[in-house]
Formats: structure tokens, C-alpha cells, sequence
């Protein structure tokens, strides 16, 4: 059986730890690790390095390397301009774990500044930032370094270590075992009966053994957190045949990709021996703000089916499957009599039935995923949750902020905080000054705070000015997976902030003392969908307050009774 890793013996992985201590090192953020890792196991065979710029233009235009091969989705590894102006081709850099351990030494193949926006229109057809993968590809550094790598060591992980294999190992365990014909099935979510089922369907039909192949990377903001997905996933594994089905983790950074992202999954299995993929409908879509996919239900499906024949996998259309009532089982929409009752609990459905701790009927999912997803997701009640306010300076963030935490104290059990735009300054950021990206590290650093009281069922509220959409957007996504998160827009108009303005800061940047001041000579981003909009100049700061706490015993975050 030929080998697809790229570590190197410990002989040569000794010598490379003594090169690395000379050369230029690349501090790896957890989206590039990912990337790495798959690299270097083989998974992302027939690749063996960061991609170079003629490779990345053939995958961007028309899924092809160089070589010809079928590739669909870009690896990069994007690193500052600092860096990318101190190697050129020939040159080595230690690839480094953010605990400091080198994994691997890339040979640079060549530097370039890509086209982001081109990247993304070519990569997921569009440049809108509601897509999670562009979003992620416009906060990339500025340039790509291209190269060759050695493995040195695999990242080390501390979690599920005997669900994690290579593609090396897996083969191997197949093989072990006999089988010879594999169907994977690819899942970011909880499965559930009807997963179960389809899964079960598909391995019987292609005379095949099972591979539960969940990714536990990066996956869609907001998904649920992948140790509550793995209880599941391993509580599913009681109920399946336990000769003919295995679980294993995939740790990938999606792009959510759609078509592109699953001819990628399909390349993927194949390195790791299966035979089958099962592509279900808008396979990897995200959608937009408005409820709407990127991409068409099929397209994934369709794009497999143009590529099927070197593909070197069987795809395997994703079947619908219903409980049917009078039945007591799971139909496809071809076995379902004329007439029955179908039931069926979506997926808003089921999130609003664990936020309100209602009900979960036992034909939905097994007993133990239920628990699983209880214990992750209790009663709102009994979240962590942010208010996050955001306004312009002089719009009465602060002031509504202490009312609020005086009622939330009064009220909730929970520990409250404040986290100030002000009092944050003073004692987190008091070296940062106002630019751009130092105000934006400022926020980050108010987010991350306020993940952390949120994670452990504590209430933060934080008022800042947090004048870019991006920015906020980072915080949202990093508090959403944790709690509860409820963005307060105060929108009050810029005059009416200028006549309250106590220290004269709009005077002095109208007179250009001071620069870059948020409404005059800085841009104020105003939010789209914030949770709460308040206007202080219609609304007094105790209103103001009584409107957030209203929203808050809707949502079910608070009682006030």
C-alpha cells in the first residue's frame, strides 16, 4: 500500500529541528494548521506543499493544477508583508504550532500579493461577505507563500486521540478488517435518526461498510461545538452495526464551498480508502442573511456527476428519508403511501424546543443525543449571553449600559459585567492607540473577554464605539457558538451626539486636532441586523434600557416575573 504522509523519518526530523533554529519562522493561526495537517497526513493528495502562484491560477480558474490534476479549493498559506518580504524562492521557513513546536520546514516556491476579490468570485461565485468563506478569505494576510513541504510532526491533539486517523491509518484499518468497499458520510451536525437511516441505506445498497467521517475543524459560524457533536456521533455508534460501521474525526477547514466544497470532501475520501461519498442536497451551502443558499440544491451533485469518471469515487446521492406515522419507520419520498402523515422536526424547530427545553420526540433522535445536545444547549435561562451596544461617541452607550446592569443585577442570578469602551482602554488596551487595526484589536479583545464570561454562563455587557461591521461581525461569531449574543445599535443621529458632547472631541476633529475621530474623519459602519435599535434621542436612557430587558425575557434569556 504506497504512503501519503509526508513526515519524514526521525532521523531527517531530527536534523530539520536543528535547521529550524536558523530560519525564518511562520506562526501558524488554527485555519493554516488545519491546512498543514492534511497536507502533511496525505489527504490532500496529489498536493505536497502550499500551493505556488501557477498552481493557485489553475485551481481558481478551472479546478486543474499544473499537472492536470482535479483540484477545486485553493491551499495557501497567506503570511504578512513582513514576511513576504524577507524569503524568495530557495528559501526555507520553519512552519511552527502556535505552543512554538516546529511541524514542518516549507521550500518557498515562489511569493505574490493574490486578487482576494477575484479569488472569491472564481473560488464561491460571489464576493459577498455573508458568504463565511469569503468573509474569511478578505481577512487573510496580503500575500501566499508557495513551497514544498517536510513533515517534521503532525500537530498534537489532546481530544477523542483514538477517533483521530490518518489516511495512512485508515487504509490500513480497512484493510484489517476486510473492507473493501467504504461509504463515508460527511456531517458538521448532530445526526439524528434519519441520518442514521440514510446512512444505513446507503452502505446496504452499495454492499458497503460505513465510515461516520464527521469534520471537527473549521466548520459554519454558529454550528454546534464539535465535543458535543462527537457525544453524539458516538451514542449513534450503538445503534449501528458495530462490524460495519467506524467513526473517525476529520480535522478540515471548511470554506462551505458548495459544488467546489464537495468534489473537495470527495478527493478527500478517497485518499482515506473509502470507495463512496454520499453528496446530499446544497452539500457545503451556507446561506445569506435572508435565509437564502448561495447555491442551488443540485449543484453539487451535478458538478460531481461532470467529474465522475476521475473522481476515482462513487458518489452517492443523498436520499431524503421522512418518518412516517402510521408506518413507525423512515421512508424515502418514494415509499411514502398517498396520504400519510409525515413529521418532521427542522432544524429551527428543534433549536427552539432545546432553547425553551420543550419536548424532543423519541422518533426524531435517540435518547443520548438528546441529552448530549441538553447539556450543550440548555434553556436559555441558563446561557451565558453578551449585549453588545454599538454607537457613536456622545449616543448614551455607557449610560444605558449602567442602567442596564442595575436591572440585570436586580433581576438575574447570573454574574453581570461591564465591559466599557472607556474602562476597557484603561485597564486591557492602554498601549493601543485609535488606528484602524488598533481599534479593531481593541474590540477583539472586548470580545474575547466577553466569550469567556458568556462560555460560563455569566451575562457581559459591553459598550464600545465598534464602528466597523467587520470587526463585529468576528465578535458575534466568536460569542454565537458559546451564548447568547444580542447586538444594541443606539443610533442616535450625530447631532444630536455633537450637542451632548461634554468634551468637546466633535469641536476638535471638526477643527482637525484631533484625527480620526468616529462620525467626522472615520467612517461609523451602521449594523444591518442589529437585535435592538435605539434611538436616544427619542428614547430616555431608563426607556432605553426597559426596551433591551423586554427583548431579553422575549428571548427567553431572563425572567422578570
Amino acid at each position: 500500500m504506497t504512503k501519503l504522509s509526508l513526515i519524514v523519518s526521525p532521523e531527517r526530523s531530527a536534523e530539520l529541528k536543528k535547521e529550524a533554529v536558523q530560519l525564518p519562522s511562520w506562526d501558524l493561526n488554527f485555519h493554516q494548521l488545519w491546512d498543514l495537517e492534511l497536507l502533511m497526513n496525505g489527504a490532500f493528495r496529489p498536493l505536497t506543499g502550499f500551493l505556488g502562484k501557477a498552481d493557485y491560477e489553475g485551481v481558481c480558474k478551472n479546478m486543474r493544477l499544473e499537472s492536470g490534476d482535479l483540484w477545486p479549493i485553493p491551499i495557501t498559506l497567506d503570511v504578512s508583508e513582513e514576511l513576504a518580504g524577507t524569503v524568495s524562492s530557495g528559501d526555507r521557513v520553519a512552519l511552527r504550532h502556535p505552543e512554538g513546536m516546529v511541524l514542518g520546514i516549507l521550500t518557498v516556491s515562489d511569493v505574490w500579493q493574490p486578487d482576494r476579490q477575484a479569488e472569491a468570485e472564481a473560488v464561491f461565485g460571489t464576493t459577498s461577505d455573508e458568504h463565511p468563506g469569503v468573509f474569511d478569505l478578505m481577512q487573510c494576510n496580503p500575500f501566499n507563500v508557495g513551497g514544498s513541504i517536510e513533515g517534521v510532526e503532525l500537530p498534537p491533539h489532546h481530544t477523542y486521540q483514538r477517533l483521530r486517523h490518518t489516511p495512512d491509518e485508515l487504509r490500513e484499518e480497512f484493510e484489517r478488517r476486510g473492507w473493501e468497499r467504504v461509504v463515508a458520510f460527511q456531517t458538521r451536525n448532530p445526526m439524528h435518526r434519519a441520518h442514521v437511516e440514510l446512512a444505513r441505506r446507503a452502505s446496504t445498497e452499495h454492499d458497503a461498510a460505513l465510515l461516520i467521517h464527521p469534520v471537527v475543524g473549521r466548520t459554519s459560524p454558529g454550528d454546534i461545538d464539535y465535543f458535543s457533536r462527537v457525544r453524539c456521533y458516538q451514542a449513534v455508534l450503538e445503534h449501528t452495526p458495530p462490524h460495519s460501521t467506524m467513526l473517525s474525526l476529520l480535522p478540515l477547514a471548511m470554506r462551505m464551498g458548495g459544488p467546489r466544497e464537495a468534489l473537495w470532501h470527495s478527493l478527500i475520501r478517497k485518499n482515506f480508502g473509502c470507495t463512496h461519498f454520499i453528496v446530499g442536497r446544497d452539500h457545503a451551502g451556507p446561506r445569506r442573511k435572508n435565509g437564502e443558499s448561495f447555491y442551488g440544491p443540485y449543484d453539487a451533485q451535478e458538478l460531481l456527476a461532470q467529474h465522475a469518471d476521475e473522481i476515482g469515487i462513487e458518489i452517492v446521492p443523498f436520499k431524503m428519508v421522512s418518518y412516517v406515522e402510521e408506518r413507525g419507520e423512515y421512508l424515502t419520498e418514494e415509499e411514502i403511501p398517498e396520504g400519510a402523515k409525515v413529521l418532521n422536526v427542522s432544524g429551527t424547530e428543534l433549536r427552539r424546543r432545546l432553547r425553551e427545553g420543550s419536548d424532543i420526540p423519541g422518533w426524531f433522535s435517540y435518547p443520548e443525543v438528546i441529552e448530549a445536545l441538553r447539556r450543550r444547549h440548555p434553556p436559555r435561562s441558563r446561557q451565558g449571553y453578551t449585549v453588545f451596544f454599538t454607537g457613536l461617541s456622545g449616543s448614551g452607550k455607557s449610560t444605558i449600559a449602567q442602567i442596564l446592569i442595575a436591572k440585570l443585577m436586580e433581576i438575574d442570578e447570573r454574574p453581570v459585567t461591564l465591559l466599557d469602551g472607556d474602562i476597557v482602554r484603561t485597564n486591557l488596551s492602554s498601549e493601543l492607540g485609535f488606528s484602524r487595526e488598533h481599534r479593531d484589536l481593541n474590540i477583539q479583545r472586548i470580545g474575547f473577554v466577553a466569550s469567556e464570561i458568556t462560555k460560563n454562563r455569566g451575562a457581559a455587557v459591553c459598550a464600545p464605539i465598534a464602528p466597523y461591521t467587520q470587526t463585529r461581525r468576528k465578535v458575534r461569531e466568536l460569542i454565537e457558538g458559546l451564548g447568547g449574543f444580542v447586538e444594541v445599535w443606539v443610533s442616535t443621529p450625530i447631532e444630536v451626539c455633537e450637542e451632548r458632547d461634554r468634551k468637546g472631541l466633535y469641536a476638535k476633529a471638526r477643527a482637525g486636532i484631533i484625527k480620526g475621530f468616529t462620525g467626522i474623519d472615520d467612517p461609523y459602519e451602521a449594523p444591518e441586523n442589529a437585535e435592538v435599535v435605539i434611538d436616544t434621542g427619542e428614547l430616555t436612557a431608563e426607556q432605553s434600557a426597559h426596551q433591551i430587558i423586554n427583548y431579553l425575557e422575549h428571548e427567553g434569556f431572563i425572567t422578570t416575573d
